[in-house]
């Protein structure tokens, strides 16, 4: 699908500019979208900003799971400008707990309109629908327009009837606006599925830098912080170490013992880690209604991490140890 919005607000689609995007090859339906945000109103309870969205047939036709119950919107609610509408369920939890809302009435400013549909939670994937969010209300967009003042669209969802046409009826698209706009600048923008998904990648690509960023930082301070722990240690143990040395412990021996010490205190602090990664993630997972998923993968690379910090920054501190003079030590007693 590809979405078009004007961006100057004077600049708008008829309906005769609607046909004419219909008939250009390989568009399988357009579907217009005209924003309100309304009060919503049922006996005495009421809601403020509540997004309407103006909708035709084409986009039930091609946005099926948006339908949760009931009918969607026809070419007679178009053609008359009927004052029908779809809800979502957060509406049905507000006007008519324990009330079948098919049929039954409900106020968008104070207008009367009559519920025909439910409609399905997060069951919308158009283009207009990732970039503005999802509606509480949709009904006919010539009754929006209508509601709105205004006798021109300025958004619509064109859809396509061959993924590999996308770039063709782009460059279509642009030429009919083009003409319709009379090749005034910056009138309109092309949205298209490829278009959000280069930059949800680019904006990850940009998060996954950051973080590494950030926990290559986190390491290398956790690193020198185990570093000079491990240093404070051996100053403190010196006397323990000459000992050592004197009753026949060899300095590979020495310098071993302090790194399996250091790959430890990193290892414990690998392993915390990792716990308290898995709580929080499990309380936000709750919070936001969404899967836990635990990825052992970079669990084992975390922790192999962790390990790799405590080896390297503990080789220095351990060959210091390795290297103390006996009788130097043994002074200190």
């Amino acid at each position: 699908t590809l979405s078009a919005t004007g961006t100057d607000l004077q600049a708008g689609l008829s309906v005769e500019n609607l046909e004419e995007i219909s008939s250009l090859e390989h568009v399988d339906g357009v579907s217009p979208s005209v924003s309100l945000s309304v009060t919503v109103a049922r006996g005495g309870t009421y809601e403020t900003g509540m997004r309407v969205a103006g909708r035709n047939d084409d986009y039930f036709r091609h946005e099926a799971d948006a339908l949760a119950r009931g009918r969607s919107i026809n070419a007679l609610d178009l053609d008359s400008s009927n004052r029908v509408c779809l809800i979502s369920q957060e509406l049905v939890d507000t006007f008519f707990y324990g009330v079948d809302p098919i049929g039954e009435e409900i106020y968008l400013d104070g207008m009367r309109f009559t519920v025909v549909g439910l409609l399905a939670e997060d069951g919308d994937s158009s283009v207009v629908s990732m970039l503005s969010g999802s509606d509480n209300v949709v009904i006919p967009y010539t009754t929006a327009l209508k509601m709105n003042g205004e006798t021109l669209v300025n958004s619509l969802t064109v859809y396509i009837d061959d993924a590999n046409a996308s770039a063709a009826v782009e460059s279509e698209l642009e030429t009919c606006l083009d003409a319709i706009f009379n090749y005034e600048d910056d009138t309109y923008t092309i949205t298209t599925m490829e278009s959000i998904a280069d930059t949800m990648e680019s904006m990850l690509s940009m998060m996954s830098g950051l973080l590494a960023g950030i926990a290559s930082i986190a390491l290398l301070v956790g690193g020198i912080g185990i570093m000079n722990m491990m240093l404070t240690s051996v100053t403190e143990r010196t006397v323990e170490i000459g000992l050592k040395k004197a009753i026949g412990a060899r300095p590979g021996q020495i310098q071993a013992q302090f790194l399996i010490e250091s790959f430890l205190l990193s290892m414990v602090g690998g392993l915390a880690g990792v716990v308290l990664g898995i709580a929080l993630s499990a309380i936000l997972c709750s919070v936001m209604s969404t899967n836990f998923v635990i990825s052992y993968g970079a669990i084992a690379l975390g922790v192999g991490f962790s390990a790799a910090v405590g080896i390297i920054f503990g080789w220095s501190p351990a060959r210091k140890a390795s290297r103390l003079n006996p009788i130097d030590a043994l002074r200190r007693m």
